[in-house]
């Protein structure tokens, strides 16, 4: 749950950052960024039962 939390106030941090700032071209790339990581995560965790069907 800890993890959960730390994410949730790291984009609270970044969506300020690019609101005082005026950066907005910050949000999308964060979030491709951490839509291909978790692609990255959930490939890796599903690999050993890919393995088992071959």
């Amino acid at each position: 749950m800890g993890r959960l939390r730390y994410a949730g106030t790291l984009l609270g941090h970044l969506w300020r950052f690019a609101a005082e700032n005026k950066v907005y071209w910050i949000v999308p790339l964060v979030l491709v960024l951490g839509l291909l990581a978790l692609v990255i995560a959930t490939g890796q965790a599903s690999t050993p039962f890919i393995y088992t069907l071959w």
